[in-house]
């Protein structure tokens, strides 16, 4: 099938020359909005132990997890070089004694070729990216910073515990230090309709970011988002809404955006809804179904006028 957007893998591949996989790290990290400093519930769709590698056992060092990581994501996809994906709560939440050890632990394996460090717009600030400057020095790296959605409403209702203009601010101030970023957006937030969801990606595509990561809204177990579905309060789209808002994000934003993913997964004892999510590779193969049946690509609106609509 002709490639109608860009995916990390391929970027991956044009940087390095082969296949780099990814290897999901756990350093025990809390989040300012559960830990008290902004709140203690946290976001109403967020269980982290969900993003735990099945491989983790606790107390498992950065370097245990990489040796295991690297054995396992090798043998399945016959990878040498990988991305230490500092990925499970908020990553830049410690002091610059602890992330600089944590962080250098991981530069440090043989294996890996890069650091992703995945934080929220309001923990990092100078020192945090002066750090991570000097290390980009060393070996590729970049930051996923957590956006989900441009509209205030929306990130009050999930409990984000940050606004938009927070996102903009660290955007602007990550790129200063000449740091990638990668943001993540979540389709099917409640009470948003298509356009809302497609007024977010357009900021993203102006803001000209490295990455976009996308994720359906997943309904996990034990979470306030399920009491809300419970409720009645909102539905999930269906896979055939969610691949057509894709696809149409996907238009909108620029051709050399690097797309991390177009879908993301629960494990099946954790999901409530929707249950089309559990099949990943389904979700990935019905939106590039739909770019081919619609003869479109990423990038086919950027720029243009009918985009601002």
């Amino acid at each position: 099938m002709k490639e109608r957007y860009y995916p990390l893998s391929r970027y991956l591949k044009e940087r390095f020359g082969r296949r780099v996989q990814r290897v999901t790290l756990y350093c025990g990290f809390s989040c300012p909005n559960r830990d008290g400093t902004i709140s203690e519930g946290g976001c109403i769709y967020c269980v982290p132990e969900t993003l735990l590698p099945a491989a983790y056992s606790s107390g498992m060092t950065i370097t245990e997890q990489l040796n295991t990581g690297t054995r396992l994501l090798g043998r399945r996809y016959r990878a040498d070089k990988f991305i230490a994906y500092f990925q499970i709560n908020t990553n830049t939440y410690a002091p610059i004694e602890r992330l600089e050890g944590l962080y250098r632990e991981a530069l440090r394996h043989p294996q890996v070729v890069a650091l992703c460090i995945s934080t929220r717009p309001d923990c990092i600030g100078p020192a945090v990216l002066e750090l991570l400057a000097r290390l980009k020095e060393e070996k590729h790296l970049w930051i996923e910073l957590g956006l989900q959605s441009a509209h205030n409403r929306t990130l009050e209702l999930i409990n984000r515990g940050h606004s938009v203009e927070d996102f903009l601010k660290a955007v602007e101030l990550t790129k200063a230090y000449g740091i990638e970023v990668c943001t993540h957006l979540i389709l099917g937030l409640p009470r948003e309709t298509k356009e809302d969801m497609l007024h977010t990606v357009r900021l993203v595509a102006e803001l000209g970011l490295w990455g976009v990561k996308f994720h359906q809204l997943d309904v996990i177990r034990g979470t306030r988002l399920e009491a809300l579905y419970r409720e009645g309060f909102f539905k999930p789209l269906e896979l055939e809404a969610y691949a057509e808002c894709v696809v149409e994000s996907l238009e909108l934003l620029p051709p050399k955006t690097t797309i991390h993913r177009l879908c993301g997964s629960t494990p099946a004892e954790h999901l409530v809804a929707p249950l089309w999510s559990l099949d990943k590779e389904r979700v990935r193969k019905r939106i590039e179904e739909l770019l081919k049946e619609r003869d479109t690509f990423q990038g086919r609106l950027w720029n243009k006028p009918e985009r601002r609509q």
